[in-house]
C-alpha cells in the first residue's frame, strides 16, 4: 500500500493549492485513515483563508494537526471523516472522526479517532466538530426548561445550536438571520425564524454566532431584563462596538464568551473526548443535514476556497468529497 497522500495548503492570503505529502509508517498507538470527507468551517476557515488570524492569536488559532504558520503557508482545517486502513484491530475498518485538515490519507494517534456510532453516515458526520462546538456552548448557556431563546446568526454554529436547543422541553427558539432562505433550514430544524427586525424580544438567553457587530447589539436588545447573551461568534482581527450605555446596566444584562477550545467549566469533569462523542450522538438526527448546503471534489478546492472565502459560494457546512 502506498503511504502517500495530497493535502489542500493556503499557500499565501487568499490561494491555496494542493501538494504531495509522504505519509510515515504508522507506529504502533496510530492509525492511518483513508479520508471520505472532510467539512469546511466557512467561518473559521474563511478569516484563515484571507489571512485575517491576529498575530496575537496565533497560539490559539492552530488547529491540532495543523502543518505550517500564519498567515502561510499553513495547512488548515478539522472536520475529517474516513475509514482506518492500518491500525490497532479494534479500528481497523471503521469509519472515524478526527480533526485533521483536508488531506486524502494521514497517520495519527489512535487516541485521535473517534469511531462513528451506528446510525450516523460519514458524510453526516463531517458536522461534529460544529455540533460539538454548540454542545460546548450549551453547557456554558445552561438553558432551563421553558425559556425563551433567539439563535441571532443562522450559519453552521448558530444553526447548529438551535437544533440542540429545539429539543429541550418547552424551550421556545427563535433562530434570527438577515437572510430570508435561512428560513428553510429554521424549518427543517424544527425552530421558528425571524429577521433581525421581527425578532421576538424578552428573551431568557440569547446565543449569538453572527460574527457581526450588529447581530451582538441586536442580541442585547433581545434580552429580557438580567438576561445573558452567550457570544460564540469570533472576531478575527476586527474591533467591535457595543451599546452597553443606555439600559445595559440598569437592566443588568451579561455577556459571557464561549469558546470550543476548552471543556466548558460547567463541566470540567468531562474531557475532549467525551465531548466528541457526544456530539456524533446527537448527529444520528437526520434534521441536521439541512446544515450541509454544498459539495466539491477534493480537486476542485483550490478553485472553491476563494468563494467561500468571499461569500460569493453561500454555504453552512460546504462538504469536500474525496471518491466518486
Amino acid at each position: 500500500m502506498s503511504h502517500s497522500a495530497r493535502a489542500f495548503w493556503l499557500s499565501s492570503p487568499g490561494h491555496g493549492e494542493i501538494r504531495d505529502v509522504a505519509l510515515p509508517e504508522p507506529g504502533e498507538d496510530e492509525v492511518l485513515v483513508r479520508t471520505l470527507w472532510s467539512g469546511v468551517s466557512r467561518g473559521t476557515e474563511a478569516l484563515v483563508f484571507r489571512g485575517q488570524v491576529p498575530r496575537s492569536q496565533w497560539d490559539v488559532m492552530r488547529a491540532p494537526f495543523q502543518d505550517g504558520d500564519f498567515p502561510g503557508p499553513v495547512k488548515y482545517g478539522y472536520l475529517n471523516v474516513g475509514v482506518v486502513e492500518e491500525g490497532p484491530a479494534d479500528l481497523t475498518g471503521r469509519p472515524v472522526f478526527c480533526l485533521y485538515p483536508h488531506q486524502t490519507r494521514y497517520v495519527a494517534p489512535a487516541s485521535a479517532v473517534t469511531p462513528l456510532p451506528e446510525g450516523v453516515p460519514a458524510e453526516r458526520a463531517v458536522l461534529a466538530g460544529t455540533v460539538e462546538t454548540a454542545v460546548n456552548a450549551l453547557w456554558d448557556a445552561a438553558p432551563l426548561v421553558g425559556d425563551r431563546i433567539a439563535v441571532v446568526g443562522g450559519g453552521m454554529i448558530g444553526c447548529s445550536a438551535a437544533a440542540l436547543l429545539a429539543r429541550f422541553p418547552g424551550v421556545r427558539v427563535q433562530l434570527v438571520d438577515a437572510t430570508p432562505a435561512r428560513a428553510g433550514i429554521a424549518a427543517a430544524l424544527g425552530v421558528e425564524f425571524a429577521a433581525p427586525q421581527d425578532a421576538r424580544e424578552e428573551c431568557d438567553l440569547v446565543v449569538h454566532a453572527s460574527a457581526t457587530e450588529q447581530g451582538l447589539a441586536r442580541s442585547l436588545e433581545l434580552l429580557r431584563a438580567e438576561g445573558t447573551v452567550i457570544d460564540l461568534s469570533w472576531y478575527g482581527d476586527r474591533r467591535i462596538a457595543l451599546p452597553l450605555g443606555e439600559g445595559f446596566h440598569s437592566r443588568r444584562l451579561t455577556i459571557r464568551s464561549s469558546q470550543v477550545g476548552t471543556v466548558s467549566p460547567a463541566r470540567a469533569h468531562r474531557s475532549y473526548a467525551d465531548r466528541i462523542a457526544l456530539a456524533l450522538e446527537l448527529l444520528a438526527d437526520p434534521a441536521l443535514d439541512a446544515l450541509v448546503t454544498g459539495e466539491s471534489r477534493f480537486e476542485d478546492l483550490p478553485a472553491v476556497m476563494p468563494g467561500l472565502a468571499a461569500g460569493d459560494i453561500p454555504a453552512l457546512c460546504h462538504r469536500i468529497r474525496y471518491e466518486d
